[in-house]
């Protein structure tokens, strides 16, 4: 562009502004001086038309944000006869959810089939595809045929001005020590491993269950009787920072899954910025470190999940130690400066 004129970046399409994965993206596009303009269009299908019709600014690149496979299409019909570059941000996959995680069909069936080349037609389309983990990035070029050179990775991150370190409240506290999961009870999350890791825990340790889901009956069924196990109504975004902070040890997901082994869940993210452990399940997807911060045990293994968190009560005196140890590790994998590092990698190819 002439002169010093910011460069723009057009968000299309029905995505939700307040999502914390669009947030965290828009502010990093801002600090690092790029103009957004949205465009949500009411019917994704004929978006381009809409577009050409209300006189939709030229900008210097198309972004579809997360979940908005639906919005490519049109999208790249619209960036095409412009010569503008499309980025995609697509998050999580809509053919290995419904396939693989889900279950509705089969990879085989002509129902996978045909979304699976919807999908790799979509990707391809784009000029930049946005993967949040490596893991995801190995999985769009090797399930997509997408050239794994045009994939970036952007970690997902938290809201670091929700989600930061409180003073620690070992001192005077009176609380009994709290392992805490929060989530949507998903078999990705494998709730279930952490009620089965309760029962076997030998340590006086509340595990409290916030959130709701498919596999949350499942789960109240498995604990019943135990007085040891808590679950709690699902709570306001805004309120999570606070109880976070009260709790001693937060749970991250123990699936079994290869998608639950490529992704960081937003609790994970959210839970090291806060300054607060996490046991998780072992993951290529996080940066390799030494940090006891963030321990990771095989997945699906409920006795793993209970030696870990007795030994986390045994040595409960280090838990601020610990704590300090994960937002170290947030700060140097995840944080807002990182984002932006890595978004600025992927600009600048435009």
């Amino acid at each position: 562009m002439a002169g010093d004129a910011p460069r723009s970046v057009l968000w299309w399409g029905r995505f939700d502004p307040d999502y914390s994965r669009n947030r965290i993206l828009r502010q990093a596009f801002h600090n690092l001086g790029w103009q957004i303009t949205d465009f949500m269009p009411p019917v994704s299908s004929i978006a381009h038309i809409q577009a050409t019709l209300t006189g939709v600014q030229t900008p210097d690149i198309v972004w579809v944000p997360a979940f908005r496979q639906r919005d490519v299409a049109a999208a790249s019909r619209w960036a095409t006869a412009r010569n503008i570059p499309l980025v995609f941000d697509p998050l999580i996959s809509a053919y290995d959810k419904q396939v693989f995680e889900r279950g509705k069909f089969g990879s085989d069936s002509a129902k996978g089939r045909k979304l699976l080349a919807w999908e790799s037609r979509l990707l391809n389309s784009a000029e930049r595809i946005i993967a949040d983990t490596e893991g995801h990035a190995e999985f769009f070029a090797n399930t997509f045929d997408v050239d794994r050179e045009k994939i970036g990775v952007i970690a997902v991150g938290a809201e670091e001005a929700l989600f930061k370190p409180a003073p620690s409240r070992e001192a005077n506290r009176t609380a009994p020590f709290e392992a805490l999961f929060y989530g949507s009870f998903i078999g990705l999350q494998a709730p279930h491993i952490i009620i089965e890791a309760a029962k076997r825990c030998s340590a006086p340790v509340l595990w409290t269950l916030i959130g709701d889901g498919p596999e949350r009956p499942r789960c109240e069924a498995l604990a019943e009787g135990q007085e040891n196990i808590a679950f709690k109504p699902s709570l306001p975004y805004s309120d999570l920072p606070a109880r976070i902070q009260e709790a001693d040890l937060l749970l991250g997901i123990f699936g079994e899954s290869d998608k639950a082994a490529r992704v960081i869940p937003n609790k994970v993210y959210q839970s090291l910025a806060c300054g607060k452990p996490v046991v998780t399940r072992c993951s290529n997807a996080y940066p390799a470190s030494d940090t006891k911060g963030l321990m990771q045990i095989a997945a699906g293994d409920p006795d793993a999940l209970a030696a870990c968190v007795t030994q986390m009560y045994e040595n409960r005196a280090q838990i601020p130690v610990l704590g300090a140890e994960a937002r170290a590790y947030y700060d140097a994998n995840f944080s807002a400066q990182t984002i932006e590092t890595q978004l600025k990698s992927v600009l600048k190819y435009f």
